[in-house]
């Protein structure tokens, strides 16, 4: 059997899976212990014996706590963009395909809002390898961007076509926002945190349908130059 199958054969397919679940339950087990304990007092040690693996294996997976919270940050982009999915599939409105977007985070975080109340300290601290802007971060960073990219790509609206090209980026600027106050929010059910999307989104809605007009065109080119600038 081994020499029919090959690597392709069925146990490999197996020890995938398993390999997968264990991967999953040291995700699981972290974030909740980063929950009760805090991410400074649990340790890959402690982890490891919560989850029912040795401490090698659990390195195996993952060699740092920071790579389990990349973890949680791949895993809410994955839960954030199934999320969305219908709603960009179907609306062609730019204020309710962002609206959408935004509130759609807020749903699918709610089960994280505990754990990123202690988090966020550190993934706050510019030269955190967990910050949203840091390096390690880039592959969540980027997949978050592509939402928003989607977001206008899909939109029906008309805009400058220089701020087309530059508005993914500033939109997920504008979603971290969202985050820090929504990490302070503590209204039930994150209320005042959908609240200031509902807010906010018609302010970005109406200045980015003026931006094609004449006489607004130069201001939107100073300001795209002013974050080119910063950016660089």
């Amino acid at each position: 059997m081994r020499g029919e199958w090959g690597e392709r054969g069925p146990g490999r397919a197996t020890r995938g899976r398993a390999s997968e679940r264990t991967r999953e339950r040291i995700v699981e087990t972290a974030l909740r212990m980063f929950r009760e304990r805090g991410f400074e007092a649990t340790t890959m040690r402690a982890i490891a014996a919560e989850a029912g693996v040795s401490v090698g294996n659990a390195y195996y997976y993952f060699s740092s706590k920071e790579q389990l919270v990349q973890a949680y940050y791949d895993r809410a982009q994955q839960e954030h963009e199934a999320a969305c999915g219908e709603l960009l599939a179907v609306e062609r409105r730019f204020a309710a395909r962002l609206e959408g977007v935004l509130r759609a985070w807020v749903r699918v975080s709610e089960p994280y809002h505990e754990f990123a109340v202690k988090f966020f300290k550190h993934a706050a601290e510019p030269t955190n390898p967990l910050s949203p802007f840091s390096s390690e971060s880039a592959p969540a960073r980027e997949s978050a961007i592509a939402i928003y990219r989607d977001v206008v790509d899909g939109c029906s609206d008309r805009m400058d076509s220089e701020l087309r090209a530059e508005l993914p980026e500033l939109l997920w600027l504008m979603s971290m926002g969202v985050v820090l106050f929504w990490v302070h929010d503590d209204s039930p059910g994150c209320a005042r945190t959908y609240r200031l999307i509902e807010r906010t989104v018609p302010l970005v809605d109406r200045l980015v349908g003026l931006s094609h007009l004449p006489g607004l065109r130069g201001v939107v080119r100073d300001f795209l130059d002013v974050v080119r600038e910063l950016r660089g």
